[in-house]
């Protein structure tokens, strides 16, 4: 082949390479099992998560919008260090500077799934939702718990506010640290595997008064582990 074509062909190929689209999510949610891992891309690095069998309401919600590239582009809008990290609004997919989200997503609710002994512990991955007295779950919208460590005095202060711990519990806020007021009032569905330090990375970055960070952290896609 001669040389000057042979040239053309690979800067052609190379510039094209440098102007294709980002890969959108597409997977088959149905071949990967009752507990399956998935890796959340984000600019700030990846983020693989297990879900539950217990929540199977929410496992199968999830895996069919990630499945589909719903969360591509989405940003993290609130962050609160030594809570939780949260996203899913697909209103932010093009967001405006300074603009409060968190009100998007699909009309219907999911059913509450809140399963005893499953907790807020650091890295659940847990649904918003509104103030219903039901208790349903946001149709896109979920967080990752960051949380804290306590120790046996702010367990105790936990308790004083009318929530009852099990010892299971408190040796699970104690040694691994979570939000232990959420318990029985949120579903988590699913926990971190690997990643925790992108969630700490993305807890600790500079916020507006709205929780919401200065620099947009994107999700750009999630696709099977």
């Amino acid at each position: 082949m001669n040389t000057k074509v042979l040239i053309l062909l690979l800067f052609t190929a190379f510039f094209m390479n440098c102007n294709a689209q980002p890969v959108k999510s597409s997977f088959d949610p149905n071949v990967l099992g009752d507990s399956p891992k998935l890796v959340i891309e984000t600019t700030y690095g990846n983020i693989t998560v297990k879900l539950y069998a217990e929540t199977p309401l929410h496992r199968d919600n999830f895996l069919n919008l990630a499945s589909t590239g719903y969360y591509d582009g989405v940003i993290f809008h609130r962050v609160i260090e030594g809570f939780m990290i949260q996203t899913g609004d697909p209103d932010s997919k093009q967001p405006v500077k300074g603009k409060m989200y968190g009100m998007g997503g699909p009309k219907e609710r999911i059913p509450a799934e809140i399963i005893p002994g499953i907790y807020h512990k650091k890295g659940a991955l847990a649904a918003a939702r509104d103030n219903n007295p039901q208790k349903a779950s946001s149709g896109s919208q979920f967080y990752i718990v960051q949380g804290n460590v306590f120790t046996p005095n702010e367990l105790a202060q936990v308790e004083q506010r009318g929530i009852a711990l099990t010892p299971e519990q408190k040796e699970l806020y104690s040694t691994v640290g979570g939000s232990p007021w959420l318990d029985g009032a949120y579903t988590v569905f699913g926990e971190v595997v690997d990643g925790m330090d992108v969630i700490d990375k993305i807890a600790a970055v500079q916020k507006d008064g709205h929780d919401r960070p200065i620099e947009d952290i994107f999700i750009l896609r999630i696709k099977p582990a």
